[in-house]
C-alpha cells in the first residue's frame, strides 16, 4: 500500500520550506515593530468554546468542525480558527491582570476545516492571526490594519484595498437585525435550505451565504451603517480617520460581516486586485464582547487572521521571487577512513566559527562527489587524501571561478581563506 497524505492536506518538502520561513521571518520582524508577542495554543480545545464564540449558526460549526469524544467522554474538537483559543488563554491565565493593551499573534498555527479542497484551501493549514486586548480606541483597529499592510507590502503585494464595514454593537444590532429579517422574509422561497435556517437563528450570517441565489437577494438588503447607533458611527469615522492619515486606502463594503459571531463594529477584509491573483488575503475585526462571553471581564478586543498557504499562493500568482537559502560554504570530503575522520573534524570546527560546512557521508567517489557539489551549489570543496593528510595541507576549490588556494588543514585557516559572514 502507497501512503498518501490525508485529502486536504499537503507537505511542505526541504525544496519549499525556505519559502514558509522568509514569510514567517518578514512576519516576525514586523510585529516586533508593532510591540507584538508570539502566543502558542494547543491544537484541540472543548467544543463548547467554538460553541460559545465562533457561534452555532455559522457554516465553521454547523458543517466544518472536526469534532470528537474522547476516552474520557469529553467532546473535542480541532480548533477551525485561532481568536476563540487566544481568547480562552487570556481568560484561563487571568492576562487581563496585565498592563493594557496585551498584544499577542500566532504564526504557523494549524487549523482545521471540512470543506472541499482546492487552491489555497486546505483541511488543514496554517494561520497567522493577530489580537490585540484591552484598547477599545479606534487606533487599535487602525493599528493591526496598518500592521498587515505593511507585511503585504514588504512582501511584493500590489494594488492593495481594505474593505470597511460596521456590524454595529448589542445597542443597536437588534434594530438592524429585525430590518434585515422583515426585508429576507419577503424572499424566504428564494433563498437556500441553509439560509432559511440562518433567518430564524441569525439572519445577518444570510449575509455571509456564497449561494449565487441568496447573495442576489443580499444585493438588496438594508446596510447596517444605516441603523448603528451614534457610538458606533462615530467609532467607524475616526478608524476612517486614522486610515487617511496613514494613506492607507480603504472602500465601505455594506455586506461585509464576516463569517463568525463574535464581531462587534469593525470587520474588515484586505484585498488585492492584482491581475490573475486571488482576492481577499486577510479579514479581521472588532469583538469587544468575546472575553466577557467567555468568562473573563469586559475586555476590547480587535485583530486579524491570514492562512499562511493562501498568501504563498498568491505571492506565486504575483510572480514574487522569494530568495532561495545560500548554499553551504564548504564541502570537505576524505578518500579513506583516517580522511573522512579529518573531513568531519574539520567540518565541525567550520561551523563552531559560524560557516556552513558539510561532508560526505555516503562513501562516493572524487567524481561523484564533485558532482554532488554542482547539484547542491556549494561555494567550496575540499578534497583530503592520503597526501594531504600526511602533509598538512590541501587545496581548496572556489566552485563559481574553479580558482584552487592552498590551505593547511585547519578550521581557522580554512574559515579566513573562503572568507564570507562569520556568525557568533
Amino acid at each position: 500500500m502507497a501512503y498518501q497524505a490525508p485529502k486536504g492536506t499537503r507537505d511542505v518538502t526541504p525544496g519549499e520550506s525556505y519559502r514558509w520561513q522568509y514569510v514567517e521571518e518578514l512576519i516576525r520582524r514586523t510585529t516586533a515593530r508593532y510591540g507584538f508577542k508570539e502566543i502558542r495554543t494547543p491544537v484541540i480545545e472543548h467544543t463548547e468554546l467554538f460553541l460559545r464564540s465562533v457561534g452555532d449558526t455559522t457554516d465553521v460549526v454547523q458543517k466544518e468542525m472536526y469534532t470528537f469524544n474522547d476516552k474520557g467522554g469529553r467532546s473535542i474538537t480541532l480548533k477551525p480558527e485561532g481568536t476563540a483559543g487566544t481568547v480562552r488563554m487570556f481568560v484561563e491565565h487571568g492576562l487581563f491582570a496585565e498592563a493594557m493593551p496585551l498584544k499577542v499573534y500566532y504564526l504557523n498555527c494549524p487549523v482545521f476545516r471540512y470543506e472541499r479542497p482546492q487552491a489555497g484551501r486546505l483541511r488543514e493549514h496554517h494561520q497567522f492571526g493577530v489580537e490585540c486586548f484591552g484598547a477599545p480606541e479606534p487606533s487599535a483597529d487602525a493599528e493591526v490594519i496598518s500592521m498587515a499592510w505593511d507585511i503585504f507590502t514588504a512582501m511584493g503585494a500590489r494594488d492593495l484595498t481594505v474593505k470597511l464595514n460596521s456590524i454595529g454593537c448589542p445597542k443597536c444590532r437588534d434594530r438592524y437585525q429585525a430590518a434585515l429579517k422583515a426585508y429576507l422574509s419577503e424572499h424566504r422561497e428564494e433563498l437556500c435550505e441553509d439560509c432559511q435556517v440562518r433567518l430564524e437563528k441569525n439572519p445577518l450570517r444570510v449575509l455571509d451565504c456564497k449561494v449565487e441565489s441568496c447573495k442576489r437577494i443580499n444585493a438588496g438588503a438594508p446596510h447596517t451603517l444605516d441603523y448603528v447607533c451614534d457610538e458606533c458611527r462615530a467609532h467607524m469615522d475616526r478608524l476612517r480617520g486614522y486610515l487617511d492619515a496613514v494613506n492607507i486606502p480603504y472602500e465601505m463594503d455594506p455586506m461585509l460581516v464576516r463569517g463568525l459571531d463574535y464581531y462587534t463594529r469593525t470587520v474588515f477584509e484586505i484585498v488585492s486586485g492584482a491581475a490573475g491573483a486571488q482576492g481577499t488575503l486577510c479579514g479581521g475585526g472588532r469583538y469587544d464582547g468575546l472575553v466577557k462571553q467567555i468568562g473573563g471581564p469586559e475586555v476590547a478586543a480587535v485583530g486579524f487572521g491570514l492562512g499562511i498557504e493562501r498568501l504563498l499562493l498568491y505571492l506565486d500568482q504575483l510572480g514574487v521571487e522569494i530568495p532561495k537559502p545560500e548554499p553551504v560554504d564548504v564541502l570537505i570530503f576524505g578518500m579513506g577512513d583516517a580522511e573522512r575522520q579529518k573531513a568531519f573534524e574539520l567540518v565541525n570546527g567550520l561551523r563552531k566559527l559560524g560557516f556552513s560546512a558539510d561532508t560526505d557521508h555516503v562513501g562516493r567517489s572524487v567524481k561523484a562527489n564533485f558532482k554532488y557539489a554542482g547539484k547542491t551549489e556549494a561555494k567550496h570543496v575540499l578534497v583530503i587524501g592520503e597526501n594531504e593528510l600526511k602533509t598538512g595541507k590541501g587545496n581548496i576549490k572556489e566552485m563559481a571561478t574553479g580558482e584552487q588556494t592552498e590551505v593547511t588543514l585547519t578550521a581557522n585557516d580554512i574559515a579566513e581563506t573562503i572568507g564570507g559572514e562569520q556568525h557568533e
